[in-house]
């Protein structure tokens, strides 16, 4: 007889047990289901197209990104030079090229001022590339893997920043995904009019506060709006927030003095003596330090609040702020409180983001996918069965009991892993049903042709498990590698079906190898002696 010891049995029936307690509370009601325990009150997250919802594809725009480090490359280039009294000339940035270019007045000719300035600019950036020509014509080009990493780094930092914004907004279950270099998947489920959160994730909303700079000169207006002025270049002209039908502009300094990266908290409030709408701000240790530092040096000046390369507020410090408390006043809105505290919360964007692509799928069609996906399935689990029991008698009919815990497994584990269930996942599960026979039925072929070859039925069904398992787990571990490829390369619906896929593989083993093999053992004890299979 075969022996199957008292823990494994026990271990089985543990894993069966458990199984069923995890997938139960996706088929309970509501009144029912809030009774449970935390621990099991997890169902499966239905995917956008299944339950409807919203679906944007963002680009970031790495080149902005790529100018802005050029810019501060040609930033430091320019302090460099000017700290050594080193001549130049024509300094400006080439964004094809991603370099820095200059003109050197003073080392034509000279080999050893020019191993000077490759030195000094050397150490601004050791992976650049830097010439510099007998006629004092200089480049500073930034390497790829430089480049390459920025990137990267942006498109992460974007994901959270946007991930933050949405989670503010109180959207549930919402997925971000990246795509290629510079691309993002954004899914919410529920929404159907991305408005709103698109104008959330569409603005920068990077902070600054700097002085106005009160020794410009006057600023004229153009016919065509266009704002002109004597600007120093340390300074330049920014729109002034103003919702009256003229535009305003206003001088303020480049120097930052304080920048939204400090913050720790923002608010909408309302100012204390006129209970106008406003946001009240807090700033870290270092935060509170600069802007105590910056209203202590400035009182009685301007200073600006620059949001989005637009000033959104210009006050006068009155006395010294030295608890990196302050309150932002510009004509705001209620609404327009709320949206730009919840902006300086999450934190600003590192670069621009586009709207590329959006796709609205409403609840009917979820519902209709979810509908002909559950028909598709039970059908599935119909034909299925009434194969194997037509095939293999009482021995298929222990192998549906095994599908059935097959499929309780796999709801178990798409809720304990809080797996979003997608449309090609839906289609997953039914491939599932039809694969997860398949060991059965190897097992059971391999147990006819002991039985053709002479072995007594307990000795073939021994032998049927024991010189089948190489094969089956062969066969599956192949299909587990590709479902793993779909994962890792897909995206989205690709990788709902990949979960789905690699889910059932494994959890098909468990049944089909453990528990039709425990039920088996379980009717040959009861029978006694056996002189034929079932099968």
């Amino acid at each position: 007889m075969i022996y199957i010891s008292r823990w494994k049995i026990f271990s089985i029936l543990s894993v069966c047990l458990v199984g069923f307690l995890f997938a139960l509370p996706n088929i309970l009601p509501p009144t029912l289901f809030q009774k449970l325990p935390e621990v099991f009150q997890k169902t499966i997250n239905l995917g956008l197209e299944l339950r409807g919802g919203s679906h944007l594809q963002l680009e970031v725009d790495l080149k902005s990104v790529l100018k802005e480090q050029l810019l501060n490359t040609l930033d430091e280039v320019r302090a460099t030079l000017r700290k050594e009294k080193i001549g130049y000339a024509g300094l400006a940035i080439n964004l094809p090229q991603s370099s820095v270019v200059f003109s050197l007045r003073d080392v034509k000719g000279d080999p050893t001022q020019q191993d000077k300035v490759l030195k000094l600019l050397k150490k601004l950036d050791p992976q650049a590339t830097i010439v510099i020509t007998p006629d004092g014509q200089g480049s500073l080009t930034l390497s790829p893997e430089s480049i390459q990493q920025r990137n990267k780094a942006v498109v992460e930092q974007s994901i959270e920043v946007v991930r933050r914004r949405i989670d503010e907004t109180g959207t549930k279950e919402p997925l971000l995904q990246r795509q290629g270099n510079d691309r993002i998947i954004v899914q919410l489920p529920g929404v159907e009019d991305p408005a709103e959160v698109k104008r959330l994730i569409g603005r920068t909303a990077k902070m600054t506060f700097r002085m106005v700079d009160e020794e410009a000169g006057p600023i004229d207006i153009s016919p065509s709006g266009q704002p002109r002025a004597n600007v120093s270049p340390g300074s330049e002209i920014l729109k002034l927030e103003d919702k009256s039908a003229r535009a305003s502009f206003i001088v303020i300094k480049k120097q930052v003095g304080i920048s939204g990266d400090n913050l720790i908290d923002a608010q909408a409030t309302f100012e204390r003596d006129g209970g106008t709408p406003a946001v009240s701000l807090k700033f870290n240790a270092i935060g509170a330090r600069k802007f105590a530092d910056l209203s202590g040096n400035n009182i009685g000046r301007r200073f600006a609040i620059v949001l989005d390369d637009k000033v959104i507020s210009a006050p006068v410090f009155r006395s010294l702020i030295p608890n990196g408390e302050g309150i932002i006043s510009g004509n705001f809105t209620t609404q327009e409180t709320h949206e730009l505290s919840l902006l300086l919360r999450a934190g600003a964007l590192p670069a621009p983001l586009n709207v590329i692509e959006e796709r609205t799928v409403g609840p009917s069609m979820g519902a209709d996918s979810i509908r002909d996906g559950q028909l598709a399935t039970v059908l599935a689990f119909i034909f299925v069965a009434i194969f194997m029991i037509a095939n293999y008698s009482l021995f298929g009919l222990y192998a549906d009991i095994a599908l059935g815990f097959n499929l309780i497994f796999l709801f178990a584990a798409l809720s304990l892993l809080q797996a979003t269930l997608t449309l090609p996942g839906i289609a997953g599960i039914a491939l599932t049903i039809g694969m997860a026979v398949d060991a059965n039925v190897l097992i059971y072929e391999r147990i006819k042709e002991e039985l053709r070859n002479g072995l007594r039925p307990v000795a073939a069904v021994e032998a049927g498990y024991t010189r089948a398992i190489t094969t089956i787990v062969d066969s599956n571990l192949t299909t587990l590698i590709g479902a793993a490829v779909l994962f890792e390369f897909g995206t989205g619906p690709i990788r709902g079906f990949a979960v789905t896929l690699a889910l059932g593989i494994v959890i098909s083993l468990f049944t089909s190898l453990s528990l039709t093999r425990l039920i088996i053992v379980t009717w040959l004890r009861r029978r006694g002696t056996v002189t034929s299979l079932p099968i």
